[in-house]
């Protein structure tokens, strides 16, 4: 039994597929699939049906595989032990990271990281919360980039900052008069909101407690995919939305003039690295939060009063 055959299962798993696990391990599918059934010889055990299209994996097949996923995890820790002794962050990190953080986190950071640790390979996705945290415990992703907690099994969070979410109000709107607003202000029938499936919606909701009230048939018929839409809505179709402070950082003086702050103790979310309870690749997170942590607006790092606002 060796690495190299389990990390072939491991992809199997995961693609339900000889051809495309073969592609992501780089191999010719003949030899993933030569080494696979060298393992399953040596186990006395089937693995895999390859009778069926997609693979299906076989009862004793899925407790392989997830002692599989151990022991690879803990063979990678042992190379982690060794860099950070050595004090080098290297190797392939892939990062997953929601929308609503992506454009205006990754900027203040990313070149900084790449120069610095020249020898990280780092490949991003922005994809939603539940599609990062299924990559993740399917091996799919190293590390997310999220709006926490969470409380997932098996998901480990480690905060970075908190930010402040702001209201952003037309000028036509009568929380526009207000200095500061209590979400009972909000009128669920004037709100922006995005689609289904985005973290900072389920925030919002909570926050709002929108699912307690009644909203009317056609509130959220219209589908907002990103932060900047919503902020175009409040501008050019008055109403109002909510967003994180980061997203208004480089704001212009017209649309400061557009924010209005809840009163405290002001709801935040929390934005962490998170990883799978197996992660091995910990100089590399290390390296990853201190990063961000540097490039952090001073308004973020400040400790604040937390109004947590739960994900979901």
């Amino acid at each position: 039994m060796t690495i190299t055959q389990l990390e072939y299962v491991i992809a199997v798993e995961n693609h339900r597929n000889f051809v495309q696990a073969a592609d992501s391990c780089f191999v010719t599918q003949p030899t993933l699939s030569m080494q696979i059934q060298k393992l399953e010889d040596e186990l006395g055990v089937k693995i895999f049906d390859r009778s069926r299209q997609p693979v299906v994996t076989t009862q004793i097949g899925l407790e392989i595989i997830q002692q599989a996923r151990i022991t690879i995890a803990e063979f990678y820790k042992i190379k982690d032990a060794v860099n950070s002794g050595k004090h080098d962050v290297t190797g392939e990190v892939r990062l997953g990271v929601i929308p609503t953080i992506a454009p205006y986190l990754l900027p203040l950071f990313l070149a900084n990281f790449l120069e610095k640790y020249p020898n990280v390979e780092l490949k991003i996705k922005e994809l939603t919360t539940d599609r990062i945290v299924h990559g993740l415990k399917n091996d799919d992703f190293d590390l997310g980039l999220i709006a926490t907690p969470l409380q997932q099994p098996n998901i480990v969070e480690y905060p970075i900052y908190y930010e402040e979410l702001v209201l952003y109000v037309s000028k036509e709107n009568a929380i526009y008069q207000k200095k500061y607003a209590l979400s009972e202000d909000i009128n669920p029938k004037e709100l922006w909101l995005l689609e289904e499936g985005h973290c900072l919606r389920s925030q919002i909701e909570n926050l709002c407690e929108l699912k307690r009230k009644s909203i009317g048939r056609n509130q959220f018929e219209y589908q907002a995919g990103s932060l900047e839409t919503l902020r175009k809505m409040v501008e050019r179709n008055q109403g109002i939305t909510i967003l994180p402070e980061l997203a208004t950082m480089d704001f212009d003086d017209e649309r400061l003039k557009l924010i209005r702050h809840f009163k405290s103790p002001a709801p935040v979310r929390e934005v962490s690295l998170v990883a799978h309870k197996n992660f091995a690749k910990l100089g590399i997170l290390k390296a990853l939060k201190e990063c961000i942590l540097a490039a952090l607006p001073k308004e973020l790092t400040v400790e604040k009063k937390r109004n947590i606002v739960e994900v979901a």
